[in-house]
C-alpha cells in the first residue's frame, strides 16, 4: 500500500464525522473528521502505483471550490476518478446532514 497526503488551506469547519463507500473492486471509502486547523488534509492509501498526479489533480479541482478544515482519509480500491469526485461529494453531503 502506498501513502499520499494533500493539504490544501480552509477557513469552514466540516458538520460532522461521516463515512461513505466501501473498499471493494474498482471502489473506495472515505471517512471525514471536522478539523479546527485552517486546512484540509487528505490521507490517500492506495495499491495503485502511478496516479500520483491524477490524484493531485482530482483534489485541487474539488478543494478550490470546497473550503472545509478536516482530515479525510480515502482508502482506494482502483477507483477512477468520477468515483472519486463522487464519494468527495457524498462526504461533504453526509457530513451537513447527520
Amino acid at each position: 500500500m502506498k501513502t499520499r497526503v494533500f493539504e490544501y488551506p480552509a477557513t469552514l469547519k466540516s458538520g460532522r464525522r461521516a463515512h461513505v463507500g466501501v473498499v471493494s473492486s474498482g471502489d473506495l471509502e472515505m471517512l471525514l473528521v471536522p478539523s479546527n486547523q485552517p486546512r484540509a488534509r487528505i490521507e490517500v492509501r492506495t495499491s495503485v502505483e502511478g496516479f500520483e498526479k491524477t490524484w493531485e489533480r482530482i483534489l485541487v479541482r474539488f478543494f478550490t471550490v470546497h473550503d472545509i478544515a478536516a482530515d479525510i482519509t480515502i482508502n482506494d480500491f482502483g477507483a477512477t476518478p468520477g468515483v472519486v469526485l463522487l464519494r468527495l461529494q457524498q462526504v461533504m453531503e453526509v457530513s451537513k446532514t447527520q
